[in-house]
């Protein structure tokens, strides 16, 4: 099964690298680059210094803004999961958040709080936070009345309901949130670079258009897809749903 998945990825990706090389060579655009010119460029870059330097100054303002947006967002996740009173009192701000223009409201952060750092983890919080407690919440009330039922039975207090059965029965759904909160965490980094201040990969895009540099605009947008590969490797023992032959 492991190997026949493996032998069907490298056919997708090979698939797609084809398509993408005649795409360049028809071409569809003469803004469009070819798939091994985007490689030379991403080589180029990687000799350089030019991509560990710009990965770098993002990382920070993401690093930040998620480790905030996770513990927070989990915390709010479970009380409103939990309360019903909680539940009316913050469901909508988090649905509006999810649903808000990001882009409108990054000139309003920077006349608050400027264009530094704090500017760019708020864009990174307001990105992932909504994912993580809504996807937490939603997980906590799914979680079977049977199993509750089967705790209070038991003389289980509480606390220990709510340790022992709620967050372990909902903790797939908490950590599918967590891979779909970075993802818009690394998203909303590199908005804030392109929005406020043009730093790290932000800049890279940025400069690249200016000189209309545009295979690097291209692997630019590609990088934010190695974002799941590494969320495979940190959540791999809460894969589901898979079927073995």
């Amino acid at each position: 099964m492991q190997n026949r998945a493996f032998i069907l990825k490298l056919f997708s990706a090979f698939a797609l690298c084809f398509a993408w090389e005649i795409a360049g060579r028809v071409p569809v655009s003469y803004a469009f680059p070819t798939f091994l010119e985007s490689m030379s460029a991403l080589m180029q870059m990687t000799a350089d210094g030019r991509l560990f330097e710009a990965y770098a100054e993002t990382l920070r303002p993401l690093i930040i803004g998620i480790a905030i947006s996770a513990v927070v967002g989990i915390i709010v996740g479970l009380w409103v999961g939990l309360s019903q009173f909680f539940d009316w009192l913050f469901s909508p701000i988090f649905i509006v958040m999810q649903a808000a223009p990001l882009a409108a409201l990054i000139p309003l952060l920077v006349l608050a709080y400027g264009i530094g750092l704090t500017s760019k983890v708020i864009v990174v919080c307001i990105m992932a936070m909504p994912v993580i407690v809504l996807n937490t919440s939603g997980a906590v009330k799914n979680t079977p009345e049977s199993l509750k039922e089967m705790g209070i039975s038991f003389l289980a207090s509480r606390l220990s309901v709510i340790s022992r059965i709620i967050i372990p029965a909902a903790s797939p759904v908490i950590f599918a949130g967590l891979r779909l909160g970075i993802s818009a965490g690394f998203i909303g980094a590199i908005l804030a670079e392109l929005k406020i201040t043009p730093t790290g990969v932000g800049d890279i895009i940025t400069y690249s258009r200016s000189i209309a540099d545009y295979p690097i605009i291209v692997l630019s947008v590609l990088f934010l897809n190695l974002l799941d590969k590494v969320e495979t490797l940190l959540f791999k023992g809460n894969e589901r749903g898979y079927v073995s032959d």
